[in-house]
């Protein structure tokens, strides 16, 4: 299985996308997202519009700098219409840009391209499992790679920076992995202390004993450690209570 690119990320944004505004629709904007304490459809819809045209701006414009997502929208009753309309736009930007796109981004990837592609087409599916939360209704299916890749940017990119608030008072570690992808694509030995975390992907992270392992489809990792799926489907095994920090810890709007 080889690694995902660029434009199978766009790929998964344009038809992710598309299923969110979908979903929101027949869910309401007022529908409470049980997923995202205190937000509605309108506060999710919102922010993910909101998001998409900051990610659109760095592509389209080639900013090299970093700015503020603004925080302008309009009312309940455009707003799926406005999410829609930069939904694409963002989409466009990313499919005309060159591969060698010179613009900012904020945690290592191949190339800016890569990451605003992929960073924008897991942002996209975390906030369409919200929506269906909303809806009340199971997720829609995710790819196995996907999944994986989504895994390793929150393991590898997210809770590697310093705001990561996965913190834990002595060295602990976490082997985490994904039974139905290759295990040089599916496996984590994660290094938790007072620091940020510290990641090592593929099949060399899995020697040696860990505190704690989990175990799971590549699905049902990415649900759960995105704290947006059950933790009672996953095999887990040693200390639980790392576990339990994670879920009150590593939660990502």
């Amino acid at each position: 299985m080889e690694a995902m690119g660029a434009a199978e990320f766009i790929e998964v944004l344009r038809r992710e996308g598309a299923l969110m505004a979908a979903v929101a629709e027949k869910a309401g904007i007022a529908a409470v997202v049980p997923t995202c304490p205190d937000w509605r459809v309108s506060d999710l819809v919102r922010h993910q519009g909101i998001v998409h045209r900051w990610a659109a701006g760095f592509v389209a414009e080639r900013l090299t700098t970093p700015v503020p997502p603004a925080g302008d929208a309009p009312g309940d009753e455009e707003l799926l219409p406005w999410f829609r309309e930069g939904h694409q736009h963002l989409v466009d930007s990313l499919a005309a840009a060159p591969a060698d796109l010179d613009c900012w981004f904020f945690f290592p990837a191949p190339s800016a391209l890569e990451f605003w592609a992929r960073r924008q087409a897991h942002e996209t599916t975390v906030h369409r499992v919200d929506a269906e939360a909303a809806l009340g209704v199971n997720p829609s299916p995710i790819a196995a790679d996907f999944a994986a890749d989504g895994v390793d940017e929150l393991l590898a990119g997210f809770h590697v920076r310093t705001k990561s608030q996965v913190r834990t008072d002595r060295p602990r570690t976490l082997r985490v992995r994904a039974v139905d992808v290759p295990t040089e694509q599916g496996e984590w030995l994660v290094h938790l202390s007072a620091d940020p975390l510290r990641t090592e992907r593929g099949s060399g992270s899995g020697a040696g004993d860990a505190d704690c392992a989990v175990r799971g489809t590549a699905a049902e990792l990415y649900l759960a450690l995105w704290n947006r799926g059950p933790y009672e489907g996953l095999e887990i095994s040693g200390d639980a209570s790392i576990m339990e920090l994670w879920r009150r810890t590593a939660a990502i709007v």
